[in-house]
């Protein structure tokens, strides 16, 4: 491989691990070495939008135009940009975990649901 593969390697390993922001949006990021070509989509919203680019620069100016016009079309249709959450959601974990979580809210004296809630909390924010 060469010294220029091994560096481009090296920063997609570390831009794969981020996400892009504009405007309260999140972005996606996937590479496709096949086409040598960033891709994505806006994550958090109801619907479907994608953008792309050849390069980072390409990448972010996409981004930002998806959101923009992403922002725009909801305007012109009257509907909310953001996804709504309900508040409840179903995780999977092992039996052992399931176990211990419901013995340490026992022994605290709270539901398990409060539990989580506070564990969520604590790594979110």
């Amino acid at each position: 491989m060469s010294r220029h593969k091994k560096l481009l390697a090296s920063f997609l390993v570390y831009f794969m691990k981020n996400v892009l922001h504009f405007k309260g949006f999140l972005g996606s990021v996937f590479y496709n070495p096949e086409d040598e070509c960033f891709h994505g989509a806006l994550e958090g919203i109801d619907d479907l939008i994608s953008f792309e680019g050849r390069s980072v620069s390409e990448l972010k100016k996409a981004f930002q135009e998806a959101v923009d016009d992403y922002l725009e079309l909801c305007r012109t249709a009257g509907k909310k940009p953001q996804k709504s959450y309900m508040g409840s959601f179903n995780i999977r974990i092992t039996p052992d975990l399931h176990k211990k979580a419901v013995r340490k809210s026992i022994s605290e004296g709270i539901s398990l649901n409060s539990l989580v809630r506070r564990a969520l909390e604590k790594e979110v924010g």
